[in-house]
């Protein structure tokens, strides 16, 4: 080069002015700084969410971009992303937790209008890798607002834990279930005397979708996939303990931060409020108490107590309300609990 060349002529040669190299320069600078301030504020993001996608990731950083005074479009944040190596590459294990029973029920939902919260449940259960073996996760999922009202984590595919996950999901509602539809596959735990006659006695209608077709219950099969795919609840973990804290927080997570597209981008717990208070608003007179199971105090929330024992000793169980689980065994297998 040239040394007598200043900075001023190099521009000129190349038909652009000093000023204007000195802008870009500039421009790249700060597009730099904000590159590496969104960057850092996505690591922090996904250090909760660790699997959630470029589009949910846009719609999270709105916030920041506007305390920050940065303009960033999606393209370039997805660009941003592929260039740093951190869009989701999503994965899928098919496993069967599911084998179907003799009993048929008809699909409410084809003819059904839901238009809020604790009008129409789904129920699946799908399976939790750990080093002594699979275990078991029943949920059991608000359709309206996609809430995930309870769910159990056991060491079989036995009828006891999709009990509990609806028996959980049940005592979070305040008043009647009368007439809410319960959505399943044909899975031998979903069309047992015990869980057919749990639903008879609350006032919860059957549904269930054809058999093996997954499509008839896919809002269940979505809640399944995002629980392992971006929560990271397939991979293996080393004990039992590990395996429920995993599964308590991904629930709680899920629940309470992860925005939905489905819900415009409201999480799970915002819908279900906001749907219960418009319910609220427009109801003429108070809720009628339920008629079904007993509802009752237990160890500081609702507690739902069936007429018939769950066990084969006859002993009854009550189950809290919250993220825990109740710590006993029977016939149908273990249940686990970090308590």
């Amino acid at each position: 080069m040239n040394p007598d060349l200043t900075k001023g002529a190099i521009c000129g040669k190349f038909g652009i002015t000093y000023q204007a190299h000195n802008q870009m320069r500039q421009r790249q600078k700060r597009r730099a700084e904000e590159e590496a301030q969104v960057l850092e504020e996505v690591k922090r993001i996904r250090q909760a969410l660790p699997q959630v996608g470029g589009r949910k990731l846009h719609y999270l950083l709105q916030d920041f971009y506007q305390t920050h005074g940065i303009a960033m479009g999606r393209d370039r944040l997805f660009d941003l992303l592929r260039t740093h190596d951190l869009l989701i590459q999503l994965k899928r294990k098919p496993t069967r937790t599911t084998f179907p029973g003799g009993v048929r029920s008809e699909n409410l939902l084809v003819s059904a209008e839901i238009s809020g919260p604790n009008q129409a449940w789904v129920a699946d259960i799908t399976y939790i890798p750990t080093d002594a073996g699979y275990r078991y996760l029943a949920l059991v999922t608000d359709l309206y607002s996609r809430r995930i009202m309870g769910w159990d984590l056991s060491d079989s595919l036995s009828l006891e834990g999709a009990l509990r996950a609806m028996q959980r999901a049940l005592a979070q509602v305040e008043g009647s279930v009368e007439g809410l539809i319960h959505h399943s596959d044909h899975g031998v735990q979903y069309t047992s005397r015990a869980y057919l006659a749990l639903l008879r006695e609350a006032g919860v209608r059957p549904s269930m979708g054809a058999v093996g077709n997954a499509y008839d219950n896919a809002v269940a099969e979505r809640v399944n996939g995002i629980l392992k795919l971006e929560f990271m609840l397939d991979q293996r973990f080393p004990d039992d303990a590990t395996a429920y804290r995993a599964v308590a927080n991904a629930i709680h997570l899920y629940n309470t931060k992860r925005p939905h597209l489905s819900l415009a981008y409201a999480t799970p717990e915002q819908a279900y409020l906001q749907g219960l208070r418009r319910k609220e608003a427009s109801a003429p007179i108070a809720e009628p108490l339920p008629s079904g199971p007993e509802l009752s105090r237990v160890e500081g929330g609702l507690g739902l107590r069936l007429a018939q024992p769950l066990t084969a000793s006859g002993r009854r169980i009550d189950w809290p309300v919250g993220d825990g689980a109740s710590a006993s065994n029977s016939s149908y297998g273990k249940v686990l609990s970090t308590s």
